[in-house]
């Protein structure tokens, strides 16, 4: 619904864009076009050097040039001179006549200011025997011959937008706008991630159901999480061409269908496979979403609009056992699905209802459909729609390259492990709880859910940073533009990490060892509290870092992370009960504390060796 009334305004700014630049030499009051789609008028005694110009679309008739962006022929309106109208040669007196009639009707109209911008009309005057032919430029409009692989020949008009500050370009709109959409991305990262952990407070009663063992019934989870990451491959080629909405639209309905089959499932293996289903749909909506964060913020912006979606994308996970140990305590188990059925169909209805699209590819394809019809010229095209890249070919890049990268780089392997790290240690939790908090301490099955929130809190803790880093980023953008960059250093982004990262051994050993029936249930709650705090930390440096170290290669990058963190977590999950079992919880968390320990030190060796690394690569961005 957002996106058919975006498209509509698209429409009507174009209108507007093409007005501001058109020009009818037959009006007498204003020198603008009120009808978008009116021909400029040829005399059929037009001189031949009128005519090869005139048959030429608005935006081509430049006097002829041979140009390559039409930008730079962006010149104030002048009034052609009477020499200009004069050399039509013609010695008709009625035709002079008019002449002299369109002499004294140009000079009787106001020039158009010259306030500096590329906007401005641009016009040529040709030869005619009555009247001049104007031509109209558009700003933002790249004409060039097609390439090779792009099918057909001839020139084409390359849309773009109309400058810095065009409307049409999302990190324009205003910030209530983006903000808006950022917690409805936000919203999406939230339910898919609830779903992932919501079952585990339902093991036992859902094994009890189908007469398996709690470690069978944990590949319900497990199984999800792996699914998330293989579908992470399929989700940049989806969304490139067709656009972030359809993707959040298409794949949550389906996402939401297996869910609700899920909540069906008759015995163990149907589950299971809906699962694995509902998963990999699940994760397509949530890699978009870190693409529609840069489709809407400018890098700096990205420094509190990011951790928007990191805390929903963590919180997800968090509060899903909060919401399923209660149901799991009082109802059915297969309630978890309901839950999370009813949950996602909300976001899911706010998201078509008021969801903007974001991806600049797209809008400027819109872009190119108005102004084919406002000048009845075919040749105007955005880069979506002539790219000689193949649908199939840009999904078999999307699944070789990711692995190429991970193989060569790495900076990727190295964050990708040390998210993979935090992830087995997040997801085994959802059964470690059990044994933390329930057999140490007795609680029931809803107040360990609660414990959960210990979490959450931290993630807060987390997000109390923004403001200092933000206030840090403008600091090293001035001084990064002082030295002649353009854009903060992608090493500025580790700063969350270096303030994080420590957190998370500590917070392990400080629970694993406080862990005992007679020291106080609120020494391990305050530890979980400080490992939330780490976790969002982490979390937001590395993608960031990514984002901003490789750019072009940026989305390969990050299904990599998200493939191996997802599949190795949801492993892990199935073998987590019998860790805590067999290992205990103190060693348990000692083990996965000093497998924490091991990378903590990464965003500092990054900090000050990721410049020298970047330069090395083959992907990377070598220079700020």
């Amino acid at each position: 619904m957002q996106s058919f009334i975006q498209y509509r305004k698209f429409r009507q700014q174009v209108q507007r864009q093409y007005d501001r630049h058109a020009v009818d030499p037959n009006q007498d009051a204003a020198p603008r076009v009120s009808n978008s789609r009116r021909n400029l008028q040829r005399n059929s005694t037009s001189s031949s050097s009128a005519s090869s110009v005139s048959s030429l679309p608005r935006s081509e008739q430049l006097g002829g040039a041979d140009h390559t962006d039409i930008e730079k022929f962006a010149t104030p309106l002048e009034k052609p001179s009477d020499d200009t109208i004069a050399s039509s040669g013609s010695s008709d007196p009625e035709k002079e006549e008019a002449d002299e009639g369109l002499r004294n009707d140009l000079k009787s109209r106001p020039t158009p200011p010259d306030d500096g911008h590329l906007s401005q009309v641009v016009t040529h005057a040709t030869h005619r025997s009555h009247g001049a032919a104007l031509g109209v430029a558009l700003t933002g409009i790249n004409a060039r011959d097609r390439t090779a692989n792009e099918g057909g020949t001839g020139k084409v008009f390359v849309v773009g937008y109309e400058g810095e500050n065009d409307p049409l370009n999302p990190h324009n709109w205003s910030y209530a706008k983006r903000l808006s959409a950022t917690s409805l991305i936000a919203g999406i990262a939230f339910v898919v991630g609830l779903a992932s952990a919501i079952d585990s407070s339902a093991l036992r009663p859902a094994a009890e159901d189908f007469g398996v063992s709690q470690v069978t019934e944990s590949l319900a989870t497990g199984i999800y999480l792996i699914g998330f990451g293989c579908g992470a491959l399929f989700a940049g080629p989806i969304s490139e061409t067709l656009g972030r909405n359809p993707v959040y639209i298409g794949t949550m309905s389906i996402y939401m269908i297996f869910v609700m089959a899920s909540g069906l499932a008759p015995n163990i293996g149907a589950q299971i496979a809906f699962r694995f289903l509902a998963g990999f749909f699940g994760s397509t909506p949530l890699t978009c979403a870190g693409g529609s964060i840069s489709d809407l913020w400018s890098p700096l912006e990205r420094v509190f609009a990011f951790p928007m979606f990191a805390n929903a994308g963590f919180a997800g996970p968090v509060l899903g056992p909060v919401l399923g140990g209660w149901i799991s305590q009082y109802g059915n188990w297969r309630w978890v699905e309901w839950t999370t059925l009813i949950m996602s169909g909300l976001v899911l209805s706010a998201v078509v209802l008021f969801q903007p699209e974001t991806y600049p590819p797209v809008l400027l394809k819109w872009k190119a459909q108005h102004l084919r019809r406002v000048t009845g010229d075919e040749r105007y095209v955005s880069e979506i729609e002539i790219r000689g890249d193949s649908f199939w070919r840009r999904i078999r890049v999307a699944l070789y390259r990711p692995f190429l990268l991970s193989s060569q780089e790495p900076v990727i392997m190295l964050l990708a492990l040390y998210l993979s790290v935090i992830y087995i240690i997040l997801f085994t939790f959802l059964d470690g709880y059990e044994y933390i908090f329930s057999e140490i301490h007795g609680t029931s099955e809803g107040i360990t859910g609660l414990c959960f929130l210990g979490i959450a809190i931290g993630l807060c803790g987390a997000t109390a940073l923004v403001p200092l880093i933000y206030k840090w980023a403008k600091q090293e953008l001035q001084k990064s533009k002082e030295q002649g960059h353009t854009r903060i250093p992608p090493e500025f982004r580790l700063w969350f990490a270096m303030l994080g990262a420590p957190a998370i051994p500590i917070s392990l050993f400080w629970m694993g060892w406080t862990s005992y029936s007679w020291i106080s249930i609120w020494s391990p709650l305050a530890a979980s509290v400080l490992f939330g705090y780490g976790i969002l930390c982490v979390f937001i440096s590395s993608y960031q870092y990514i984002i901003d170290s490789y750019e072009t290669y940026a989305a390969s990058a990050l299904v990599m992370v998200t493939l191996i963190r997802y599949v190795v977590a949801g492993g892990m999950v199935v073998v987590g009960v019998p860790f805590y079992r067999n290992m205990g919880v103190h060693y348990t968390l000692t083990i996965l504390g000093g497998i924490s320990v091991l990378l903590t030190p990464l965003p500092y060796v990054f900090f000050k060796y990721g410049k020298k690394i970047r330069a090395r690569s083959k992907y990377a961005v070598a220079k700020e």
